[in-house]
């Protein structure tokens, strides 16, 4: 997630806080310190309730953490590859491969609520130690709060709509009943928009009557309702992909000379790659070695281009997704959402042949989707098979 700071690691993956992240806290605190824990535990100073809605928001912020731990840590054991963890305003997200199986699918998308519903319970067993047994208000009075807003946490997440773990948990069961892994997740992305719906127009209400935390129930909304719309866009390519290989939707291209100077670059190879979105740049012996994109060529100041090298503006290597052109369109696509957004370089012995975009993926499905737009099977033979 852009606009992340990594500041750890949580079930052995990087673990990310988005900027938007301490406005999770502020809200939670003043909305503990403002009317809660004076309700729960009267009798103390303003500055007392502060300091411990303080420690109440950042213990539901730890247990966000937990949470997305679970999935992480199941992910892990299920052999599916995990990117990070982050957490931002409106919760946690754990961005990983897609499992392979629909019990994979089932077991990490239930582990996050569990991990709630312990943690909910050892928050009101921690609480009632405090209150009946310590006799110490303020502290039992924040582990309460803890304890059933994790409980909350668990059941709002068990809602049958994606992206929330009970979409999933439906995903994995339709995935299993009717085994297509798309199908079932268009199923669960109709949830999620029918529910983002819901909750977008009740916290819209909630809010304009006067409840502010309506505004909270409306943005999640919104994100649950963006999310799963996003979530059947790709369902939906990765169905009309089914079968393609990547030289089925590659485009051809111009390649430069990484150790060629700007402006000698601008004048002979960018005007022959005419609307080509990248060009992939070579050493000497002609092996790939990045890319550049002609707005960033031309940023480079003019009495500077003669003495720029094109390696100095080039995005390198180690930062391109790599494809090769016998590979599955549905394996590409899977792995490029583990890396950096971007074209995707397709080499053939360490030799660039082509590239794809997102431009090409939706070409190329729509092309597979209508029978009238397909190559006829022995063009289809030719491409690398």
């Amino acid at each position: 997630m852009n606009g992340s700071l990594m500041i750890g690691h949580v079930a052995g993956v990087p673990l990310r806080l988005h900027w938007s992240a301490p406005l999770l806290v502020l809200v939670l605190s003043i909305g503990l310190g403002g009317s809660v824990l004076p309700a729960w535990a009267p009798g103390h100073s303003a500055s007392a309730y502060r300091l411990w809605a303080i420690a109440g928001a950042l213990l539901l912020t730890a247990s966000l953490i937990a949470h997305e731990g679970g999935h992480a840590l199941v992910a892990r054991r299920s052999r599916i590859a995990v990117k990070d963890v982050t957490v931002f305003a409106l919760g946690g997200v754990t961005r990983m491969a897609s499992p392979t199986t629909a019990r994979s699918q089932g077991l990490v998308a239930a582990a996050g609520p569990a991990i709630s519903l312990v943690l909910g319970g050892l928050c009101l067993g921690g609480s009632f130690l405090a209150r009946d047994v310590l006799h110490w208000p303020l502290p039992g009075g924040v582990l309460a709060w803890g304890g059933w807003t994790n409980i909350v946490l668990a059941a709002f997440n068990l809602l049958p709509a994606a992206p929330l773990d009970g979409g999933r948990v439906l995903q994995a069961l339709i995935w299993r009943v009717r085994g297509d892994r798309e199908r079932a997740a268009r199923a669960s992305g109709r949830c999620g928009q029918v529910a983002g719906t819901v909750m977008a127009a009740g916290g819209l209400f909630r809010f304009l009557h006067g409840t502010g935390a309506g505004l909270w129930l409306g943005l999640i909304g919104l994100f649950v309702m963006a999310v799963a719309s996003a979530e059947i866009r790709r369902a939906q390519l990765l169905e009309s992909l089914r079968g393609l290989r990547v030289a089925e939707a590659m485009r051809p291209v111009i390649t430069g000379q990484e150790w060629q100077s700007v402006d000698r670059f601008l004048a002979e190879t960018a005007r022959h790659a005419g609307d080509q979105p990248v060009i992939p740049v070579t050493d000497l012996d002609g092996r790939p070695t990045g890319y550049v994109t002609v707005p960033v060529l031309r940023a480079v100041p003019d009495a500077r281009r003669p003495a720029t090298r094109v390696r100095d503006v080039a995005v390198p290597l180690e930062r391109c997704v790599l494809a090769r052109p016998d590979e599955m369109l549905t394996d590409l696509l899977e792995r490029a959402a583990m890396s950096r957004a971007g074209p995707v370089l397709v080499v053939d012995h360490h030799h660039v042949v082509g590239v794809v975009t997102g431009a090409d993926l939706a070409g190329a499905g729509g092309r597979h989707s209508d029978p009238r737009g397909r190559p006829p099977p022995d063009a289809r033979a030719g491409h690398g098979r």
